[in-house]
Parts: C-alpha cells; structure tokens; sequence
C-alpha cells in the first residue's frame, strides 16, 4: 500500500513512459524534463501506454522508495497529455489508484473550518 502520510503532493507524469525506467531514470526524468526536485516531499507517478501499471517514486529521509503496480483487469484513467506533469492532491491521487478520473465534480470540496473563541 502506498503510504501517503508526509507527503506534500503528488505529481503525475502526463501520458506514457517507459516502464523500463527504474528509480535513476525516473528521478532523472523528474528533475531535467519537468524541472522539479525528486528529493522533495512529494510522489511522483509514471504510467505505460497501456495505462494499466504505474511506477511511484517518492524520497524518503536517506533513500528512494520505487512502488509498482499492474492492474490484471481494467486500466488507469491517465491524463494524456505527454508534455505535461499534473498537480493532485492525495484525495485525488487515491481516487486514480482506486480506477476513478481524478476529476471528480460530485465529490464534497474540502473545507478548513475555522473556529473563533
């Protein structure tokens, strides 16, 4: 299970990748195509062509963690786009893991509820 506690923001990599890319590969993908740190507090998601295995890459204190996962029926619903890197938050990122869009406009909006004495 991916654990997302500690983490900022997830990041998906638009379109398809190479799933033959293991954790330098994909760290370096990170840093010189999308210009962001790989150290950082964050996930980074990788989908194949076929949308139906995905590779997460996430820093954790003195080490990388490289998760994977091949769905044996059904696919991912990926963004398509190849030059672009999506911003989601974890809510959404599970709602992609679990075979949903990450758009989801029924869902309640978060709120941050303010309490005055």
């Amino acid at each position: 299970m991916v654990e997302l506690s500690g983490t900022d923001i997830v990041y998906l990599a638009c379109g398809v990748t190479d799933m033959r890319k293991a954790i330098d590969g994909l760290a370096g993908m990170v840093e010189q195509h999308f210009k962001l740190d790989p150290f950082s507090r964050a996930m980074f998601a990788f989908c194949n062509k076929d949308s139906n295995k995905i590779k997460i890459l996430q820093w954790d204190n003195n080490g990388f963690w490289l998760y994977y996962k091949r769905l044996e029926k059904g696919h991912f619903r990926w963004p398509k786009n190849p030059d672009e890197i999506k911003e989601i938050s974890g809510r959404e990122f599970r709602w992609l893991l679990d075979g949903l869009s990450v758009e989801q406009p029924k869902a309640h909006k978060s709120v941050n509820a303010r309490f005055s004495s």
